[in-house]
């Protein structure tokens, strides 16, 4: 067997990890974001049913870990005959894990706006979704921006729970060179540094658009 010694080709490898890890976080943020809005929505809905369907759904979710969700997607439907692809069971698992929080953030936001908006928009006999779309939501979205911004960060170091079942992102990129090399520290430390390269400037965004706001 053939040791290779942790150099720049094998960081190299690392980095093909990052357009995956990338890939995957903007999948769950597009897909779980759009089931994250229309959860939010049922979440102040005046209907009876979609708020307990809402509530119920952000539940389970919120208490459900990411690892169990991976499983369930990946290996329950095999039980079934069902092939999953570790690209489309991931993306699936981080999309739910997203929407549920995204709901949640977004929630708060819409409840956020002032009733008076809300009493405005029926002075003025607008309908109630002219209303919602024209008055409520621009304010909502200014609230929301920046602990959405935050959140991204989390999909993204949750990402790599995807490792277990096999998707080739950066941290499963890392077992992989790992696994070649014998060199956990040179490999995890390098791991590690990317995150924080991917992550910080996101961290950094939401900050300075929370102080924007505070100062808006």
């Amino acid at each position: 067997m053939i040791i290779h010694g942790f150099g720049w080709h094998e960081f190299v490898f690392l980095l093909w990890g990052i357009p995956w890890t990338i890939g995957l976080t903007l999948i769950a943020c597009i897909v779980g974001g759009a089931i994250g809005f229309a959860m939010a929505v049922a979440r102040i809905s005046r209907n009876r049913v979609l708020l307990i369907i809402s509530v119920i759904y952000i539940q389970v979710i919120q208490g459900t870990p990411v690892l169990l969700l991976l499983f369930l997607v990946y290996y329950f439907l095999a039980l079934y005959g069902i092939n999953v692809q570790p690209l489309l069971a991931a993306s699936v698992a981080m999309s739910l894990f997203g929407s549920a929080y995204f709901a949640d953030i977004w929630r708060g936001a819409l409840q956020s706006v002032s009733r008076h908006q809300w009493e405005a928009g029926e002075s003025l006999a607008l309908p109630p979704a002219t209303t919602f779309f024209s008055i409520i939501l621009p304010q909502a979205i200014r609230i929301a921006i920046p602990p959405t911004v935050g959140f991204i960060v989390q999909i993204v170091k949750n990402s790599s729970a995807a490792s277990i079942i096999g998707f080739v992102e950066l941290t499963r990129a890392g077992q992989l060179m790992n696994n070649l090399t014998f060199q956990p520290f040179q490999v995890f430390l390098s791991v590690a540094a990317i995150y924080f390269v991917i992550c910080y400037p996101i961290s950094w965004a939401s900050r300075i658009l929370e102080k924007r706001m505070q100062h808006a």
